[in-house]
């Protein structure tokens, strides 16, 4: 059985639950002793990285083959979601009005099929086999996408198999066969963390690895810059409406709590920063019972039917893993669309310099 089938949040949620309060929350005592205990294998993980780093960027010293697309990263340098795929969706759709033609490629993170031969998805491709991230990212903006864990073959997929000039890559900052043109790390307002590396903080590589990234994208207007980059762009992400998952209501966020808000609402997050779902749903007036699953966890229909509230939220990365659910709970189903709002600055940086 799935693990979010449970009532409660399954086990890796809860172990992700308490890494993020190492990484992110109050230093304690209790965690200044766990982080020493963890410091050793974070030193491990940093020096490995570290190589890493050097071989990408020598690596991205070489000549681009003749007549392949420009290859732009958009990508963490922390563990969990910073907003990096709606920024990738409105990137695509901003690209596309200026001309360009877009790709792209994702890993399908916990995805059963991701792990075999590279494909591109279509529209009767299942998020639990491609995975939620790939699937919703081809829903939104009707692009093609490749989908496997060998980001190269992809990538060799999708240049093969389209006529696009351009590839963005949902993540993948670490993979060093990948072929890269561009990088971009993006941050949220938990920054750094403890500025640590796994285990014992949220990073995936030191964070000096930043300041050769060609540019650094916050996610607010009052975020921090982690580090000191030359180049820094903000986003912002904004809810736009919620419908229910069989299509046949919808409302703006603000008339869907003028009229339920004196309810209780059972609010699903399977992503890699639930607290930031359930803080927007509550600042709209919502009374929510959260539940935080782990990020990309499958949902088990029954469990979720078996939720009392009347509505069921949910982010769209959950929703695209309920659309073979029946017609009944899909109707007590609904998905808050968010969409990130790109600065004209930033798209005209980007412009040049996929032209070179």
């Amino acid at each position: 059985m799935p693990e979010s089938a449970a009532a409660t949040p399954g086990l890796r949620a809860r172990i992700e639950a308490v890494l993020h309060r190492q990484w992110f929350g109050t230093p304690t005592t209790a965690r200044r002793w766990s982080g020493a205990c963890l410091r050793p294998l974070s030193w491990v993980v940093a020096r490995v990285a570290s190589r890493r780093r050097q071989a990408i960027a020598q690596a991205r010293a070489l000549p681009r083959p003749a007549g392949a697309p420009v290859v732009v990263i958009v990508g963490n340098l922390i563990v969990g979601g910073t907003g990096k795929t709606p920024l990738l969706i409105a990137l695509t759709s901003a690209l596309g009005q200026r001309g360009w033609r877009v790709g792209i490629i994702a890993r399908g993170h916990r995805a059963a099929g991701a792990a075999g031969t590279p494909r591109l998805l279509s529209a009767q491709s299942s998020a639990l086999d491609a995975g939620d991230e790939p699937v919703l990212i081809a829903q939104r903006t009707g692009r093609p996408v490749a989908v496997g864990h060998d980001r190269t073959g992809a990538l060799r997929l999708i240049t093969d198999r389209t006529d696009c000039n351009v590839v963005l890559s949902d993540d993948g900052l670490q993979h060093l066969a990948l072929r890269r043109d561009l990088e971009l790390a993006v941050f949220d307002a938990r920054g750094a963390g403890n500025g640590a590396c796994l285990p014992e903080g949220p990073l995936r590589e030191p964070l000096a690895s930043a300041l050769l990234m060609d540019a650094v994208v916050l996610n607010g207007a009052r975020t921090p810059a982690p580090v000191s980059h030359s180049r820094v762009f903000r986003f912002e992400v904004q809810p736009t409406g919620i419908r229910t998952l069989d299509g046949t209501r919808s409302w703006s966020l603000e008339a869907f709590a003028r009229e339920f808000g004196s309810e209780t609402i059972d609010a699903i997050a399977g992503i890699g920063a639930p607290g930031r779902f359930f803080s927007t749903l509550t600042a709209a007036g919502l009374n929510i019972r959260p539940h935080a699953l782990s990020d990309h966890a499958p949902i088990d229909p029954a469990w979720l039917a078996a939720l009392p509230a009347r509505w069921l939220i949910m982010t769209e990365k959950d929703a695209v893993k309920c659309e073979r659910f029946d017609a009944g709970l899909r109707a007590r189903c609904v998905a808050l669309r968010i969409e990130a709002e790109v600065p004209a600055a930033m798209l005209d940086w980007l412009e040049v310099r996929l032209r070179g």
